[in-house]
């Protein structure tokens, strides 16, 4: 039955009216299928597409087994997400939970920085990909200002409203599922024909011990799932968003893993690990290697859609926090600015295409695709020690609750992951987070008290 409407309390998610909208500014358009398949597309981007020859360079030929292993990592920081989303239903996702948690502006600034820059740092890297060999197939231009003209057309599908941008990334889930699809039957065809070899699927690099060729292409697998710890910043766009979410979000990581672990196998059934690691698109070499007549072109075409899809999504998500950031008092109040008509946050979404387009031009793809892994870790240790400091904090409504060991087990992979980054990575990370640093402090100066205490906040 539906709830009566009542004043909200912005500090008190549990006052929100999911199913009238009340107490937020936002749509609420998004339903169970489309989040599920907002999330699946956002999981399924561009990372498989390109990593799976370097994951093989890592462990040989049982290419499944640190997928299989990054799933169950993802799963585990999932559950936090899932706990604090149904509990706290507001858009700005890791920075509501870090401003909740800990209490402390600067903290929950720096979250929510490390979180924003991350998906702006994707963006920026995802575009400077779709512009690069993919886009070369089919037309010869600069790769630069290819990008920047990529980027402007997705922050205008981004300003025309959030079910626009889901809609059409239903439908560029849809290729980009096609095309992982396709390299699994493919594999079949290959292997009834007596061209593949199923026993490469069990075989590891010998250079190393089994356990430790895994750990090390596990760190490079779990990338690849990263993305969906995005969808917590449509939450406020989402409909009946305590019952969809935890749903949605578990069963789009595990069909991705299901597609991932498929892909995994097929990979090596038709290639060994080696040709695998030397390609820079295993799977369009995969695709040539099984020569059944499927044009190169068509498979390019299919991983230029995996990459808008990407792009896309980060791009939604970007916005959707630097609003909730906005309206929590972490960033001035102008970036909560919604489009009467659309309702969309056209202030937010402006600045965040504008600063992507800013690292295109200043950023290679391989340094900016290092960095965004380092600062995800940063988000994700932040909402797995904030669920549990959050569990003294009771709210009256229904909730997903994960079991304790989970965000433990979390914590517990993320660090690992951390020791795994250069040095060069933690000095650019470092820089951005100092350049965060400088703006809140210069943010907190020209704004008045009212503004930088947002009534969320307290």
């Amino acid at each position: 039955m539906r709830r009566a409407a009542r004043p909200v309390n912005e500090g008190d998610a549990e006052h929100f009216d999911e199913d009238a909208g009340h107490g937020t500014p936002l749509a609420r358009a998004i339903t169970g299928p489309l989040l599920f398949v907002f999330i699946l597309g956002d999981v399924l981007g561009a990372g498989i597409y390109a990593l799976v020859g370097v994951i093989a360079g890592e462990v040989g030929g049982a290419v499944w087994v640190p997928l299989l292993l990054a799933l169950v990592m993802a799963l585990l920081t999932a559950t936090s997400y899932a706990e604090l989303v149904t509990k706290y239903p507001r858009a700005g996702g890791a920075a509501v939970f870090a401003q909740r948690a800990y209490r402390t502006p600067l903290i929950s600034f720096l979250v929510g920085f490390s979180m924003l820059a991350a998906g702006v740092t994707s963006a920026a890297g995802l575009a400077l990909a779709f512009s690069g060999d993919y886009l070369a197939a089919f037309v010869d231009v600069p790769t630069v200002p290819a990008a920047l003209v990529f980027l402007l057309l997705v922050g205008l599908l981004n300003a025309r409203g959030i079910k626009e941008s889901v809609r059409a990334n239903v439908v560029m889930t849809v290729v980009e599922v096609t095309g992982l699809v396709l390299v699994v039957v493919l594999a079949g065809i290959v292997l009834g024909r007596g061209d593949g070899t199923l026993g490469r699927v069990v075989e590891f690099d010998q250079s190393r011990s089994p356990a430790l060729a895994v750990l090390a292409a596990a760190l490079l697998a779990y990338y690849s799932f990263v993305g969906f710890e995005t969808s917590a910043n449509v939450a406020e766009e989402v409909t009946n968003v305590r019952t969809v979410y935890p749903r949605a979000l578990f069963g789009a990581l595990l069909t991705a893993g299901a597609v991932y672990v498929l892909v995994g196998l097929a990979v090596s059934v038709v290639l060994p690990a080696g040709e695998l690691a030397a390609s820079s698109g295993p799977l369009l070499a995969v695709v040539s290697a099984a020569d059944v007549g499927v044009p190169p072109r068509l498979f390019s075409l299919i991983a230029l859609v995996a990459v808008a899809n990407g792009a896309l999504l980060t791009m939604i998500m970007a916005s959707r926090l630097t609003y909730g950031m906005a309206s929590e008092g972490l960033l001035p109040r102008p970036f909560a600015r919604v489009l009467p008509r659309r309702r969309t946050p056209w202030v937010a979404i402006v600045a965040t295409t504008a600063v992507a387009m800013a690292l295109c031009v200043t950023g290679s793809l391989s340094a900016l695709a290092e960095t965004v892994v380092l600062l995800l870790l940063v988000v994700f240790i932040s909402t797995n020690i904030a669920v549990l400091v959050l569990r003294r904090d009771a709210v009256e409504h229904h909730h997903f609750r994960a079991p304790t060991v989970f965000p433990i087990l979390a914590l517990v992979t993320c660090v690992a992951l951390l020791t795994q980054q250069s040095a060069a990575t933690w000095l650019r990370a470092a820089l951005l987070l100092a350049v965060g640093v400088v703006l809140y402090a210069v943010s907190r100066r020209r704004s008045t008290r009212t503004d930088a205490e947002s009534p969320r906040a307290q």
